[in-house]
């Protein structure tokens, strides 16, 4: 089979380096060429891929014209997803995006109309969706071992976004940083809500096989002198119930250094029991009505092509098979919907209906 060509374009966010990485792993990927409109951006990828200057562009259209690539990777700020959809599907190549989906369940249905017009795939990568604490409870709580699941409670964040660059490398955030991100610019789709929360409605829905909350209510924290927040709850009431879904910029650790605490991941409530998985954790704790002191059970050990989005983005195009899970657009769009509802509850200082 032919290794599949990739291109990387922009790199506004700094998962774009860890992407391309896993391209240049992947012995079915060839990368094609990047390109984003600051030389600088790519200088790190460039040296640490060794990506020829052939490869390297700044004009996005020149860039697909030359390379021909078969799916490409689109690392944009939030606000610009839509754009950058609607910019590349036309050149009828799959589109991997990474996380959020979008700043608004508008630019969302935009994305999904531009890859459905092309029949191309279109996912959002969830990194959360590759740990392997999360990955088993959902096996366990599809496999009914803890039976009907009533709630999740969610927790997650890092010390903020301008403290590390890619491959989780540690930097220094400054003041004069902090005005010159588009992390920190309301209009370019920054905050911790909608870089996190996301995460969380995402796979909650995966993890709700599906299911539709009926209302929303949030509340955000904006620091003096920010425009975007850096910490918010959102509460969605189900049919079944109350979870909540939290998020934040400025937890005490990273917690893929060390867990900070409250713990970043998920706590699952059930009929019959319960499920703690927390991020990059080797074990999950579970209760069940059969032992109500509960045991931890080692996560599984996750196997190719599902062991992150390259692989399994890769399998997708190259089996014919549709995007599931969190990375598809069916549920990554409810997902987007509690965070378009939760952005409105905040701004009215109320509970709303969840927004269609």
């Amino acid at each position: 089979m032919k290794r599949l060509k990739v291109v990387g374009l922009n790199f506004d966010h700094m998962h774009m380096g860890d992407l391309l990485r896993k391209c240049r792993e992947h012995p079915g990927v060839e990368i094609a060429g990047i390109c984003d409109d600051d030389p600088a951006r790519m200088q790190a990828a460039i040296a640490k891929l060794q990506i020829p200057s052939v490869r390297v562009f700044t004009d996005p259209h020149r860039c697909l014209e030359a390379t021909e690539p078969d799916f490409v990777i689109l690392c944009p700020a939030t606000a610009r997803h839509a754009d950058y959809v609607e910019l590349v599907a036309p050149y009828r190549v799959h589109m991997l995006v990474e996380k959020p989906f979008a700043a608004t369940l508008r630019d969302a249905d935009r994305m999904i109309a531009a890859a459905n017009r092309a029949k191309r795939l279109l996912a959002i990568n969830w990194p959360l969706r590759w740990y392997p604490s999360h990955v088993t409870a959902h096996r366990l709580l599809r496999e009914g071992r803890i039976g009907a699941l009533q709630e999740v409670h969610y927790y997650d964040g890092n010390r903020g976004p301008l403290w590390h660059t890619a491959d989780k490398i540690e930097t220094m955030p400054t003041a004069a940083r902090k005005q010159k991100s588009w992390f920190y610019k309301a209009k370019q789709g920054g905050g911790s809500l909608l870089d996190y929360l996301g995460y969380g409605t995402t796979l909650g829905t995966w993890y709700h096989d599906g299911e539709k909350p009926i209302e929303v209510t949030a509340v955000v924290d904006r620091p003096r002198g920010l425009e975007i927040d850096e910490h918010s709850v959102t509460i969605a009431r189900y049919s079944t119930g109350l979870s909540k879904f939290e998020t934040r910029w400025g937890t005490f650790t990273d917690p893929w250094t060390h867990q900070p605490q409250p713990k970043c991941g998920f706590i699952l409530k059930a009929e019959d029991g319960t499920i703690s998985s927390y991020d990059y954790e080797p074990t999950i704790r579970v209760q069940t009505r059969a032992n109500p002191r509960g045991e931890d059970i080692a996560v599984d050990e996750l196997k190719p092509p599902f062991q992150d989005p390259i692989q399994y983005f890769i399998h997708c195009i190259n089996e014919g098979l549709p995007v599931e899970g969190p990375l598809s657009p069916k549920i990554a769009r409810i997902g987007q919907q509690i965070v378009e509802s939760a952005v409105r509850s905040a701004r009215l200082r109320k509970t709303v209906e969840l927004v269609e």
